[in-house]
């Protein structure tokens, strides 16, 4: 018989409405056997063949372990090790820190760098020669913080064969200068395709190998105990699948796999295909390895209808302040059948939806699928929803999508581009989760790691605050919006896990449940949310067993 640990003493939120909180939890055999208080769990431990192990908990308080709703784990892991330039001041720093890049690794073959923001430029645009003037001799490839803009030098441009006779890639923009030549801006797919892809195809397995373990062991140190990887490329998906095989993945993975825009609908119904095949593969696999609740899974696909207000390439429905207004990269026509033939085949959609014409666009085609097929189909997903109109929140509800949210990207910090660029009052009901909550949807938060910290505490303290964790001093970002301290947390634990498709096994500490859970060395419900900002897991526990072990 497996061994019971008890553990005893803590202050337990368990996310569970008909039983919020408990002092104890016993476990066994990985799962939660016991949740309530101390003294009856003392009594049906010591009913137990094997004297129970005792972790006490000394008042700690105990959540279920995080759930990362929404993630990109091989760029995760390789920001990690790359030139961080969310702080940046401005050019000359962003400048010091790549040659500090190059003269760190003098045989690195190129440079990459993130989470470059456009407020450092002071107006500028960013260009190649920029970084020529510091590094000319090696390929400098740097992804902006929202993932959507790549800037690289003349070197990197080179090596991706761009030049002015290449095309724009569909949903995508090579920006040029008077002369016709590319200026080193990259936009959209012609930064998450032609930039990173083409990187991509210049590295071996083991840097995507590496990147993945180091997210996910990440991760694990924060607090969180299982991820989805929205939007996988199939090298990033090999690269998962590399350490399932080896079991060597430290929490489980959901995986979202890319479906790329196009205007050719036989195009969009291989790559809808392949999704199939490639879940119903691990799906037997894992069935084959005896894994009833696998460690590895493919829960549906990813696809991008819109781009990013921060750089003024959202569909919104009114202009943006320049008087642009870019369209959806998907038209109805061909949105509506990819995600209604995923609905009927069982795959959840989710879908990157930003502007107000994009989410409307996205809950047209969701409340399609449901017209089509009924309403035993997958929960689909709207990623982002960073500005909506005021039906959205309703419609939302009544169709029973996901508001997959991420309150790292309305940190105070970083709303500099996003508030110039609508410049008018749609900047009074950015992020509105509270109309989400009001409306009755379910709500799951994410970080969108790599374009903001992965940590899941800090992101909660954004949830519920509306302040900066790193900028306490900024005032916050229009705070009625804001979401409850318990309700954030459900929605980081319970609600993401029902997002990802993992709500009957995980996010609740109950009975049956997989023992998932954090010890935290703060109390937020005691001392207030600002303790959030700094805190970290005194103990994560997955599956039973505590890291660090206890």
């Amino acid at each position: 018989m497996a061994s019971l640990t008890h553990y005893r003493g803590g202050r337990i939120f368990t996310a569970d409405d008909e039983q919020p909180w408990a002092e104890s939890l016993l476990v066994q055999g990985g799962r939660i056997r016991f949740v309530g208080s101390t003294l009856a769990a003392d009594q049906l431990a010591a009913h137990h063949p094997a004297a129970a192990d005792v972790v006490e908990l000394h008042g700690a308080l105990v959540v279920p372990g995080f759930v990362e709703a929404h993630s990109h784990l091989v760029n995760l892991g390789r920001s990690l090790s790359q030139v961080d330039l969310l702080d940046a001041p401005d050019l000359a720093e962003v400048q010091r820190r790549v040659l500090e890049a190059v003269d760190a690794a003098p045989d690195a073959d190129r440079i990459l760098g993130r989470s470059w923001l456009l407020e450092p430029l002071a107006g500028a645009q960013p260009d190649r020669r920029m970084i020529d003037a510091v590094v000319a001799d090696r390929p400098v490839y740097l992804v902006s913080n929202d993932l959507h803009s790549g800037w690289v030098n003349t070197a990197a441009l080179r090596e991706l064969g761009i030049d002015r006779e290449t095309p724009d890639p569909e949903g995508g923009t090579i920006v040029r200068d008077a002369e016709g030549e590319a200026t080193g801006l990259l936009l959209e797919t012609a930064a998450l395709v032609l930039m990173r892809g083409g990187v991509e195809r210049l590295e071996d397995d083991t840097v995507r190998d590496t990147a993945v373990l180091r997210a996910l062991e990440s991760y694990r140190a924060a607090g969180t105990t299982a991820v989805a990887d929205l939007g996988l490329r199939r090298a990033e998906f090999e690269a998962l699948e590399r350490a399932w095989d080896a079991d060597a993945l430290p929490i489980p993975v959901a995986g979202y796999l890319r479906v790329e825009t196009s205007a050719d609908p036989r195009l969009l119904r291989e790559q809808l295909q392949r999704a199939v095949e490639t879940r119903d593969r691990i799906a037997a696999r894992a069935l084959e390895r005896g894994e009833r609740d696998p460690m590895l899974r493919i829960a549906g696909i990813k696809v991008w209808i819109d781009g990013v207000i921060d750089s003024g390439t959202a569909a919104m429905s009114a202009p943006f302040s320049d008087g642009s207004q870019p369209a959806p990269l998907w038209t109805r026509e061909l949105l509506e059948p990819v995600v209604v033939a995923a609905d009927a085949a069982g795959l959840q959609v989710a879908m990157h939806a930003i502007g107000d014409a994009a989410v409307n666009l996205a809950l047209d085609a969701i409340e399609a699928a449901r017209r089509a097929n009924g309403g035993d189909g997958p929960r689909h997903r709207i990623e982002h929803l960073e500005f909506v109109d005021r039906r959205a929140a309703h419609r939302i509800a009544a169709s029973g999508t996901v508001a997959s949210v991420q309150p790292v990207h309305s940190d105070p910090a970083v709303q500099g581009a996003w508030r110039r660029q609508l410049g008018d009052d749609r900047v009074e009901r950015g992020y509105p989760w509270a109309e989400f909550e009001h409306a009755g949807a379910l709500i799951a938060l994410g970080t969108d790691a790599p374009t903001a910290p992965y940590a899941p505490l800090p992101n909660i303290f954004i949830a519920v605050t509306r302040r900066s964790p790193g900028r306490p001093d900024l005032p916050a970002n229009h705070p009625a919006l804001h979401l409850e301290l318990s309700r954030a947390l459900v929605a980081a634990t319970r609600d993401a896990a029902v997002a990802c498709g993992w709500g009957d096994s995980r996010g609740v500490l109950g009975i049956g449940r997989r023992a998932d859970f954090a010890a935290l060395d703060v109390d937020p419900f005691a001392d207030g949310a600002e303790v959030l900002r700094e805190a970290t897991p005194v103990l994560t526990v997955v599956g039973g067993e505590g890291f660090p072990r206890t």
